[in-house]
């Protein structure tokens, strides 16, 4: 699949999630950016901003296998991973979870305890799972799209930081213009169902070997010398501003430098710019900073404090 041909079908992809999912156009782009980079995605929004849609209709577009896991506070490793039986009278048959799936939502994803949670964290780093001492690969296209809610904090455990840093995105999904949740209401008096996907009114755009071949397009994306210098320096700073006391780590380069590749692909270039990069930004970087205590009292967000740092380095220039 040439360049062109990968933009294309990236567009494609695009066009059938918004054609679904309704006033989120950038969680929409920042999502597809994420899968066709190999990334991680945490999704953060209240209830009812289309987290699940986003992630159900993301797998129907790509023909992926889509699974569903509720993450509650009794829910143990293996519920996830999947467990090991007796089969006979001495042998024993690993018997797969729903972690092993194309595209897995992790629902609610900070109300499992801390065990659980790091059963899912080995699988998203390593993308095998390990039961009973022995490996178990998943399979190549395997995604995690996890949620949560912004201002529920009773009953949930917050994700550490090792745990975040394994997202390559943080996507924010807020509320709908008013225009948008009036044809939202309207395409329910038409007959649309989010729990019903047979009611979307969208046909498979790739399968996962399409999926597969538009990963390996974005790999051949050109970043120049000076693109790669100035996602350093954006990572870099983040370290010393006085806003923040935890700045973005190594990997967080390597995950921006992936998504900038993503964006151009998805904007139909063979090679990266600025633009990318600072559209991107945001998303990558907001999970892995933590502002000063006393200017988040003040009401700084990390998104503000990321704004201010990007403003500070100057962009290269063609």
């Amino acid at each position: 699949m040439d360049g062109s041909e990968a933009g294309r079908s990236a567009a494609a992809v695009l066009a059938a999630l918004r054609r679904v999912v309704l006033g989120q156009e950038p969680a929409t782009r920042e999502a597809l950016v994420a899968i066709l980079a190999r990334g991680h995605v945490l999704l953060e929004g209240v209830p009812g901003t289309a987290k699940t849609l986003l992630a159900r209709t993301l797998a129907r577009a790509l023909s992926v296998r889509y699974a569903r896991i509720q993450f509650t506070p009794d829910l143990m490793p293996s519920d996830i991973t999947g467990v090991s039986v007796l089969a006979g009278t001495q042998d024993f048959v690993f018997r797969p979870g729903p972690i092993f799936a194309d595209l897995v939502l992790a629902d609610e994803i900070n109300r499992a305890p801390a065990k659980t949670q790091a059963a899912l964290l080995e699988a998203m780093q390593e993308r095998t799972v390990t039961v009973d001492g022995s490996p178990h690969p998943l399979p190549p296209a395997f995604t995690v799209f996890a949620t949560q809610n912004p201002i529920e904090f009773e009953g949930t455990y917050p994700l550490p930081e090792a745990e975040l840093d394994r997202f390559m995105l943080k996507i924010a999904l807020g509320y709908p213009a008013e225009d948008t949740e009036r044809g939202i209401l309207d395409r329910h008096l038409a007959g649309f169902e989010s729990d019903a996907p047979e009611t979307y009114g969208i046909e498979p755009v790739l399968d996962a070997a399409g999926l597969e071949a538009l990963r390996r397009a974005v790999e051949s994306v050109r970043v120049e010398a000076r693109l790669v210098a100035y996602i350093t320096s954006i990572v870099r700073a983040t370290r010393e501003a006085p806003s923040l006391t935890l700045g973005a780590s190594p990997r967080a380069g390597v995950a921006l430098l992936k998504a900038t590749r993503a964006a151009a692909l998805l904007g139909g270039r063979d090679f990266a710019i600025p633009d990318d990069v600072k559209e991107l930004a945001p998303p990558v970087l907001r999970h892995r900073i933590a502002v000063a205590p006393e200017l988040e009292l003040e009401g700084v967000t990390p998104d503000a404090a990321l704004k201010a740092v990007l403003e500070q380095i100057e962009a290269p220039t063609a």
